[in-house]
């Protein structure tokens, strides 16, 4: 089961330009593989399965935050096709 708040609930209605922009580019992909260890630990730590400082959860929080400012820009400029 996917840890909360991954990115094809975060943005259900670009599922097609996720799928074409994670071919297409490079960098794309790498965001979402980032995002990706970034949710999964967040996740951890607020599930308790890896315990975190606050602090330590408030930093992966922000760069979750970041990452999905980055995708979300990367998809309002891509067109499917």
């Amino acid at each position: 089961m996917a840890a909360p708040h991954a990115i094809h609930e975060e943005f259900p209605q670009d599922a097609a330009r996720i799928h074409d922009l994670k071919l297409k580019d490079a960098h794309f992909a790498r965001l979402l593989d980032e995002y990706d260890q970034v949710n999964d630990a967040v996740h951890q730590a607020e599930s308790l399965i890896q315990p975190t400082s606050e602090a330590a959860e408030r930093d992966l929080r922000r760069k979750r935050a970041h990452l999905k400012d980055e995708i979300a820009r990367m998809l309002s400029t891509h067109s499917v096709g």
